[in-house]
């Protein structure tokens, strides 16, 4: 089971959280590297969030992963923040960094698509 991921707007940018639990950990102790994955796909929209403001819909079209150490359960709240680098008609880009007290986990980018845009 995944998640729960929430988000949260501050001064117009986003950040996206969730408390590792058990049921995220691989056979090593650390939080699996497919849930942070799902957790940078979703931090993908909430960072896009202004773009995707008035009811529009996307989908993603890449979401890019570099894994830069491992999570863990008595870590603390996993935390991912970023920004738009260009949002065009049918497209938004994006990059982000997942991070645990501080200390980054996961860089990742990715390219939204527009739906009916």
């Amino acid at each position: 089971m995944l998640g729960p991921f929430c988000f949260k707007v501050e001064d117009g940018r986003t950040r996206s959280a969730f408390q590792p639990r058990h049921e995220h950990l691989n056979g090593s102790g650390a939080i699996h590297g497919g849930a942070l994955m799902s957790f940078a796909d979703f931090s993908l929209f909430s960072i896009a969030h202004n773009a995707l403001a008035n009811n529009v819909k996307a989908v993603t079209l890449t979401c890019n992963c570099e894994f830069l150490s491992a999570g863990t359960l008595d870590g603390g709240i996993v935390e991912a923040s970023g920004e738009v680098l260009r949002d065009t008609r049918s497209l938004v880009f994006v990059r982000g960094l997942v991070t645990q007290a501080s200390r980054p986990v996961l860089a990742f980018s990715g390219t939204l698509k527009k739906i009916g845009a």
